[in-house]
């Protein structure tokens, strides 16, 4: 029991909803069944009753949703107050819980907030999302802008060595010479067997050794000569072989470090040497441009990104084999037609000499595809880490 009169019940036409009235009953909020703009309701051809030109129906404000009283027919709701397409939900435009958010799923392919650090036209750098198409135009614009640098630099620290090697190493083979007394004496060792052997080791050898040092020379002045022509930078080929002589040490000793570890591998079913030769690949840059941790760093940047950096190094090692080989079998095929010893005679010697050059010059461009893969290959893992550009890495190289 209560001293307070109950609510009073809502009268028909005054606005308000009669929970308990069925839909199209006097007292609920909007249009009966039927109704609904650009239709008069079913079985109604015109306006309501008591609606005309004139005043509208005792007890009503306005004429309903969808009546056009100038044109005196059914027209289109107008939209209420407020609305918006897309729809709020209720809010203002703008606002709510999500505020004005951008109809479309995201940015588009290649774009970069501001001040985030990359550039999409960055001449070294390839951006996350650019794909294998950005690498390739990146390895291009690299040998458009410094093939002149580019080439001299290849051809006096790795083609010449390479020749030069071929020809001593031709010189002192004794298989031509072993192979005629194996017809003679075929249970015996051939003579000064120990000697001749030992001879031969030491040109291989050695001469690797030295040919890694000036080899590394090459290496870092092309890097330099890229780097700094991507930034924009001067990059003369007298600065560049500057640059390369002063960090050729360095570089060499991590590269004949490497070679040992790959040489350890392949020693073992040679998978393990084709694995190490990948992981390995980024040192040589990583010493470049970081100088701490090539080893641990290159292993780092393979196993982050397997996929990416597989993929990369696999096509430098295409285009590097695929020149060796042809290189490789042309000279063999040419220095035989001289002979089994052709330093016999002046002429046989000159002509394989001849051959020699010829073929080197040949394995040219696997040099500077190996050279130029492998550091747009690095500068790309270096933007999949953080934020980087060439401006940067130019400064990174002292």
């Amino acid at each position: 029991m209560t001293d307070q009169p109950p609510p009073p019940t809502p009268s028909p036409g005054s606005g308000e909803p009669d929970p308990s009235s069925p839909a199209g009953s006097p007292g609920q909020f909007g249009p009966p069944p039927g109704w609904g703009p650009g239709a008069p309701p079913a079985g109604q051809a015109g306006p309501p009753p008591g609606w005309g030109s004139g005043a509208p129906p005792a007890g009503q404000a306005g004429p309903p949703p969808g009546w056009d009283a100038a044109q005196g027919a059914w027209g289109a709701a107008p939209p209420p107050q407020g609305w918006v397409f897309p729809p709020t939900g209720g809010y203002p435009p703008g606002s709510g819980p999500y505020g004005g958010q951008p109809w479309y799923p995201g940015p588009p392919v290649g774009w970069y907030p501001p001040g985030y650090g990359f550039d999409p036209n960055d001449a070294l750098v390839t951006p996350p999302g650019a794909g294998i198409g950005g690498w390739f135009n990146r390895c291009g614009g690299a040998l458009r802008r410094g093939w002149r640098q580019l080439v001299p630099i290849m051809l006096l620290t790795q083609v010449l060595p390479a020749a030069v090697l071929s020809v001593i190493a031709l010189g002192v083979d004794p298989s031509a010479k072993w192979a005629a007394q194996a017809e003679s004496a075929p249970a015996a060792l051939p003579d000064n067997f120990a000697a001749e052997l030992g001879s031969l080791l030491l040109v291989l050898i050695g001469g690797s050794l030295l040919v890694g040092v000036v080899q590394a020379v090459g290496w870092a002045s092309g890097s330099w000569v890229i780097t700094r022509q991507a930034a924009g930078q001067p990059a003369s080929l007298e600065a560049a072989l500057r640059y390369g002589l002063r960090r050729a040490l360095g570089l060499w000793g991590w590269t004949l470090l490497v070679s040992l570890l790959i040489g350890v591998g392949v020693c073992f079913c040679v998978l393990p040497g084709v694995y190490l030769a990948f992981a390995l690949s980024m040192a040589g840059p990583v010493y470049l441009f970081e100088r701490h941790n090539p080893i641990g760093r290159s292993f780092r940047m393979f196993h982050d990104r397997l996929g990416l950096l597989l993929g990369r190094v696999a096509l430098v090692a295409l285009a590097v084999i695929v020149v060796s080989v042809v290189s490789s079998s042309l000279e063999g095929v040419g220095t035989s037609a001289f002979g089994t010893d052709p330093f016999a005679s002046p002429g046989t010697a000159a002509g394989a000499v001849v051959v020699i050059g010829i073929t080197a010059v040949l394995a040219l461009p696997a040099h500077l595809a190996q050279m130029i893969g492998l550091l747009v290959t690095y500068a790309e893992q270096r933007a999949h880490e953080a934020p980087v550009n060439t401006a940067g890495l130019a400064a990174e190289l002292g």
